[in-house]
């Protein structure tokens, strides 16, 4: 009884935690951008730049974990400058909402994505895909060809292989002790150790100054999103099952889109060889480029050079014989 009796108590002050550590995540780290109404949900997102007139804007989607702050931190500044850039937050992740389970799909966000696309009056686009992201640009490159111009992917996880720690969220995305979990426990105990999660995402090499701050991390642990978060991990690898057969449709000659598929040779959160390696031998198209040191954030470690590979797709679309 003293046992049963200390743990409703424990969760109870952990609920409350949750409830006011919540709100005030929120009000630190409230939307920068606009709504986007899509399916009765609201989508958020930002537009930066302005670009040439009918050019391709450049699409940039967050990897598992993050917001799109995390790629305006990174990208976007720079590529604003001569393109005009969107962002998003994926479906129930920072301050996009979605209802089911089926929300963790790569396909079923590839149809989002392609909706807030046309809420935006935009008719192609450059999709640019770090980690998670990566997977969902692959599924919007398969599925709405006709919609992506190019296609540059990040450190992408494209093949079935389940991480160590993937038990883990899929314990999270249970229905009944995830709830409860994300509820009561997840805030408190994820200020003691989001830090220093992010940091190993982040290996060999240091996150950015402020980082956790300047990203808005901590929009994670609100139970909403810590429950998204948690599906779109644990669901992954059955997502790409089906996926992974479908990847040869990219190379074929109807199939126009430049590609290029960037990894870092020291990164310890999806190998190199049996995604980005793997994918451009199944896609002959795909340019792949290997950096050298470089771990699973790229995008922040060697920002110059992403920036450089995906302007060299913008250059491809002009001028298809340069």
């Amino acid at each position: 009884m003293h046992t049963l009796t200390l743990i409703a108590v424990v969760l109870a002050v952990g609920a409350l935690v949750t409830l006011i550590g919540a709100w005030l995540i929120g009000r630190a780290h409230p939307p920068r951008g606009r709504f986007v109404k899509v399916r009765h949900l609201r989508q958020h997102v930002v537009e930066l730049g302005a670009g040439r007139p009918g050019a391709p804007p450049i699409v940039l989607i967050h990897g598992a974990g993050c917001n799109l702050e995390d790629m305006r931190l990174a990208l976007s500044e720079r590529l604003a400058a001569r393109h005009r850039v969107i962002l998003i937050d994926r479906p129930g992740m920072g301050w996009s909402k979605r209802r089911s389970r089926a929300g963790s799909s790569p396909r079923y966000q590839a149809v989002i994505l392609r909706e807030i696309l046309e809420r935006l009056g935009v008719e192609r686009a450059i999709i640019v895909g770090h980690s998670w992201g990566g997977a969902l640009a692959a599924s919007f490159a398969l599925d709405h060809s006709d919609r992506t111009a190019a296609l540059a992917l990040l450190a992408p996880p494209l093949y079935p292989f389940a991480r160590g720690t993937t038990w883990l969220y899929a314990l999270f995305a249970t229905p009944v002790f995830g709830w409860i979990y994300a509820r009561t426990l997840a805030l408190p105990l994820g200020l003691l150790f989001i830090g220093l999660g992010m940091a190993s995402a982040f290996l060999p090499q240091l996150p950015p100054a402020n980082y956790l701050k300047r990203s808005a991390g901590l929009l994670l642990l609100r139970p909403s999103t810590f429950l998204a978060n948690a599906r779109d991990v644990a669901d992954l690898t059955s997502n790409l099952e089906p996926q992974v057969a479908r990847y040869p449709e990219l190379a074929r000659p109807q199939v126009a889109m430049p590609i290029v598929v960037v990894s870092g040779n020291m990164d310890f959160v999806v190998a190199p060889k049996p995604h980005a390696v793997a994918f451009a031998t199944a896609v002959p198209r795909a340019r792949l480029v290997m950096l050298p040191g470089i771990g699973h954030m790229l995008h922040h470690a060697a920002a110059d050079r992403v920036v450089a590979e995906i302007e060299g797709l913008a250059t491809m679309i002009v001028s298809p014989l340069a």
